[in-house]
């Protein structure tokens, strides 16, 4: 009889894994995590749940941990954090409240930093090329820490968005997480403390709060709308292409 040859597995299971270990797949699939994490969220609307304060028949320090976990995995999931910050505020009031939604904070910060460092590092450096993105990126890979802390200070910076930017640059993972958590308490206690007096709106304490949430917001969409004027006064100044 003769003996016929069988092609050994090996070099196609290579192939095959290759492919899915590419920097363009795993961006594919940060992309379908997204996707399915906003599409959850919809459904499921996960911040009704810790905003009732279930499951009821946990309290105390169990309570504290099981909603801080809950906190980072919604905010990773991209529920809007106000709705979690108030909902901690009027859960466990405003200093309890606070600790618990800067460790959440904290928590789906480093969740979604890991998760666009090991997914879609790879796939998005190459694409900095820009004069704008590179600067962006050496800004935030040499200047992490003060970097980070000024995005989080600064009101209407997409958490979310800041969260992956860093992800893509060299940022280290203590100057991200530190600045993060030290970066969100004036907004974030702005936010717990309106939630631990939503029941009397008309208290200073809740008046106070909502001012602090209004007037860095409005500052915010003051720069951007004269930074957004200054743009386009360039661009009119360069002229139209090929002048």
């Amino acid at each position: 009889m003769l003996d016929v040859a069988v092609p050994s597995p090996k070099p196609a299971l290579r192939r095959a894994r290759a492919v899915l270990l590419s920097p363009w797949s795993r961006l594919g699939l940060l992309a379908a995590l997204l996707a399915g994490s906003a599409l959850a969220v919809w459904v499921c609307q996960p911040q009704r749940l810790l905003a009732d304060g279930r499951p009821p028949q946990l309290s105390g320090a169990a309570a504290v941990v099981l909603f801080t976990a809950a906190y980072g995995l919604c905010t990773a999931a991209l529920v809007p954090r106000p709705l979690l910050n108030l909902a901690a505020g009027a859960l466990f009031g405003s200093q309890v409240g606070l600790a618990t939604a800067i460790g959440g904070t904290v928590i789906g910060a480093g969740i979604a930093f890991g998760l666009g460092r090991l997914l879609g590092q790879d796939a998005l450096r190459p694409l900095l090329r820009g004069r704008w993105l590179t600067a962006a990126d050496s800004q935030l890979s040499h200047h992490g820490f003060r970097s980070m802390l000024a995005i989080r200070l600064f009101p209407g910076v997409p958490f979310a968005a800041a969260n992956y930017c860093a992800a893509v640059s060299r940022m280290g993972w203590p100057s991200f997480l530190l600045a993060t958590g030290l970066g969100s308490v004036p907004n974030t206690a702005a936010y717990v403390v309106a939630g631990s007096h939503a029941a009397t709106p008309t208290s200073p304490a809740f008046l106070l709060a909502m001012a602090f949430i209004a007037v860095p917001g409005l500052a915010g969409l003051t720069v951007a709308w004269r930074k957004r004027g200054r743009l386009r006064a360039g661009r009119c100044a360069e002229g139209p292409p090929g002048a």
